[in-house]
């Protein structure tokens, strides 16, 4: 299909540019969507003359909108059309990850509820954040968090999969949570900028490979997506129709390298070049830095590099079982790293996987892909394409812009914003939101410890645009979020003839008597009216002794018969509750 036909054609949409901005190569392209069909018009690869990223960052604004700027003209140049805007994504080597373990105080006798759970929740990807930005002492760096995951719960020290309606003491959340450093958007907008084009849509790249390898309709299931590139591995999860967390490994294609340089004493391009051609030919001619020609076959160089594809494959496999609590149901590979022969082999190996459920999954393999052109073809295409498709489904809606109680802030839209992200974003206390008991008063009754718990509190209030709402409301730009601070509960105010059994009955000749003498408060005398206070010990006492009632009636032993239930009693007797 022509692009004239293309732009013809109802339901076609316009062209949208979009860069992936590695750290060695920029790849541009343009496509438009029709219908469900993503078709490439146009593509331009360049590499960067020096270097000027590291590991998905830029250190070099202006060396970097400069190859920006080669491949736009380029671009337009070949297409006839002026490009404006452009949709990017933020590398994921240049995510933070921290796994943090958090508690809070429970009342026993209150059911947990899903507020208090997202509570929990919140206040530990704020513990992770703030683990994250202690490296650095002298500024605060901002971070958004672009996911999270909890990995266990517990009650009360026990394991639990999920608390919601349980009672306890203490629940605990262990999770993980994942930030991308503002600095990393920051220079991607400036460099953008500088090359004379606007951002359209900004994503991760994590996220724009999983939406064309893993599209939503298998993230139900859970699989891993490892993006193999030069210095790092990236890890990317997805489970229960989401994508559940992210990951990094420093290890990936450039150890390989590095070992094959030292092994045929190779320069590092030489040795770079044997290591894409050993999946491609079965014999390789090469010559070594002294001038010596070597000839070898790829299973002969496989076995020198066959170590550290296990420690690096080993090492993907570790943190993806530590992100996901097990082993997932299959992995997809990207990046060039993974088309070393065996390596997904190995991988499964470490999983415990058939190895038939570790593919590499490249650009040929993405259904509603067309070219107008030549194909990229390879798994290191998946994210550039990915960019595009994002840009597509996402248009402009790379930040939201939200206020939190009149507080403006730039929320980066990498997955489905709720309130609760844009509270952490505020740095917002989770401890806010519920309310707690008032004071408990602890006291003891007849020398045995009692308590009197506070009232309820009033929990926190969220209202968006004026409604009331939850944590997890969805957001859309330009919401306006206004919370209402959890008020804490009043102490409870009981009088001692609330709590204390100061009733004890019995029956002289027909009429009721209460026995009760006397109260003492920290043994001094008080009242049965009087309010119990921290720490009191309270004692009550009762006329026991037969002899006292027997003087209120103004009898004595020598001119009385007096019968205790009936029997004939002396003056020692001592009488209970109830007797007659």
């Amino acid at each position: 299909m022509t692009d004239q036909k293309l732009m013809q054609d109802e339901g076609a949409s316009e062209v949208i540019f979009a860069l992936d901005i590695g750290t060695r190569n920029v790849v541009g392209t343009l496509a438009k969507k029709h219908n469900d069909i993503y078709t490439v018009l146009d593509y331009e690869i360049m590499a960067h003359p020096e270097r000027s990223m590291f590991d998905g960052q830029i250190h070099d604004i202006d060396k970097v909108a400069t190859v920006i700027r080669q491949v736009k003209r380029n671009l337009e140049a070949r297409n006839e059309m002026t490009l404006k805007k452009v949709a990017i994504a933020a590398a994921g080597r240049a995510l933070k990850t921290s796994r943090v373990t958090v508690s809070m105080d429970l009342d026993f006798s209150k059911e947990i509820n899903k507020e208090i759970i997202d509570s929990l929740e919140m206040e530990g990807i704020q513990m992770a954040q703030e683990q994250i930005a202690s490296g650095s002492q002298k500024y605060e760096p901002k971070y958004y968090c672009v996911g999270y995951s909890v990995i266990h719960y517990y009650l009360d020290d026990a394991l639990i999969m999920n608390p919601k309606g349980h009672r306890g003491n203490i629940m605990t959340a262990e999770i993980i949570a994942t930030f991308l450093p503002h600095i990393v958007v920051d220079g991607l907008y400036s460099a953008v900028a500088k090359a004379d084009l606007e951002v359209l849509n900004m994503t991760l790249e994590p996220i724009a490979a999983i939406n064309v390898a893993i599209p939503e309709n298998l993230r139900l299931l859970n699989l891993a997506l490892v993006d193999v590139g030069a210095g790092t591995s990236d890890i990317a999860i997805t489970k229960e129709g989401t994508i559940a967390s992210y990951g990094m490994v420093a290890l990936a294609g450039d150890e390989i390298t590095e070992v094959l340089a030292k092994e045929f004493l190779l320069d590092y391009n030489a040795a770079e070049r044997l290591k894409v051609e050993l999946s491609q030919k079965d014999v390789h001619d090469f010559t070594d830095v002294i001038g010596l020609p070597h000839t070898c076959t790829t299973a002969e160089i496989m076995e020198k590099i066959q170590p550290v594809i296990d420690n690096i494959t080993e090492e993907i496999a570790k943190t993806i079982i530590a992100y996901n609590d097990k082993t997932p149901s299959a992995v997809f590979c990207i990046g060039g790293g993974c088309q070393v022969p065996g390596f997904t082999l190995t991988l499964a190996k470490w999983l415990g996987l058939q190895k038939e459920r570790a593919v590499i999954k490249g650009t040929e393999h993405l259904e509603k892909l067309v070219f107008e052109g030549s194909a990229l073809k390879g798994p290191e295409y998946i994210t550039p394409i990915g960019i595009g498709v994002t840009a597509f489904k996402e248009k402009e809606n790379d930040f939201l812009q939200v206020s939190v109680n009149e507080n403006q802030i730039r929320m980066f839209n990498s997955k489905s914003l709720t309130v609760s992200d844009a509270l952490v974003l505020v740095g917002f206390s989770a401890r806010k939101l519920i309310a707690p008991r008032g004071p408990a008063i602890h006291y003891t009754l007849d020398g045995l410890p009692q308590t009197i718990y506070g009232e309820y509190g009033e929990p926190a209030k969220i209202y968006i645009n004026g409604v009331q709402a939850s944590l997890d409301t969805k957001l859309k730009n330009k919401d306006a979020i206004f919370i209402e601070e959890a008020v804490e509960g009043q102490s409870r105010k009981l009088r001692i003839n609330e709590v204390a059994k100061w009733e004890r009955k019995l029956n002289i000749n027909g009429v009721e008597m209460n026995q009760f003498k006397a109260v003492l408060v920290n043994e001094q005398p008080s009242t049965l009216d009087a309010y119990i206070e921290d720490g009191n010990a309270i004692c009550i006492s009762f006329h026991e002794q037969l002899s006292y009632w027997v003087q209120q009636l103004g009898l004595t032993f020598e001119t009385a018969q007096i019968k205790l239930n009936g029997n004939l009693v002396d003056r020692d007797q001592i009488i209970k509750s109830g007797d007659q």
